[in-house]
Parts: C-alpha cells; structure tokens; sequence
C-alpha cells in the first residue's frame, strides 16, 4: 500500500514561494507519513475509500500542514531525525552542540517534531467542527 501524500510540488513552492529542492516527492512523502502518525491519527475529518480528505477546505490545509512539515524539515537540516542520533556531544572548531546524553535516539531530533506552521494549519478557522475535529493521542 502507497502511503497518501497530501501536497504537491507545486503547493510547496505557493507554500514556500521558493523553487522546490530536487527531492521534494520524498519530503513530502516524509512529511504526509509523519503527520499521518503524529497528528492526523487523533484527527476526524470524511475521507474517500483511499483515506484522502472529501472536503476541500481540508485537503487545503492538510497539503498547507505537509508542505509546513517538509519545510522545517529542509529548515532545520533534518528530515528523519538522524542528526546527531546516538551524540550527546559535537564539536568543530569553536562550534559545539549538545544533547541530552539520556535523549539520543534521534526520536527528539527537530526533524520528528511537528512544525509550529502545522498547528497553524490545522487550527484555520475555516476548519469548522463540522469539517474537521483535531484530537489527542496519547500511548
């Protein structure tokens, strides 16, 4: 089964209003995947047989939240939180960068955050409780 991916290319760079890099499918792959496991998961909205949005206005912010996603992830330099997975500590030159040495699986990595422009996209007024509802997950 082929993961859903709720933005194009050409929503990226509306989005971004910046040419798309080379391997925008794959970010926004990435992007639909993690937003389908970390927030959309706790999210009612009517879906086709296929799991897409029905509702226009949906769809609109569900590809706004994706192209959001991918571009915190190209942001922040990390789009599956393999940036220093495993370091607590860094250095170059006088650079150096530091982690909590008990949180380096990489699951706390700025790239498997959720990017504050999703919680912008996802709370538009347009998206009325009728349209869509966001939830909570816990486990």
């Amino acid at each position: 089964m082929l993961p859903r991916v709720y933005a194009t290319a050409e929503q990226y760079e509306t989005h971004t209003g910046a040419a798309a890099p080379a391997d925008i499918d794959t970010r926004l792959v990435r992007a639909s995947t993690f937003l389908d496991a970390q927030v959309l998961r706790g999210c009612w909205y009517a879906v086709d047989s296929n799991g897409y949005p029905t509702d226009v206005v949906v769809a609109a912010a569900l590809a706004s939240a994706t192209c959001a996603q991918a571009e915190w992830g190209f942001e922040v330099g990390d789009t599956t939180g393999a940036f220093m997975a495993g370091l607590g500590n860094a250095s170059i030159g006088s650079v150096s960068l530091g982690r909590s040495v008990t949180a380096v699986s990489g699951a706390d990595a700025p790239g498997r955050q959720v990017a504050p422009a999703v919680w912008d996209a996802l709370g538009s007024p347009d998206l009325t409780p009728d349209r869509f509802q966001r939830g909570v997950v816990t486990w």
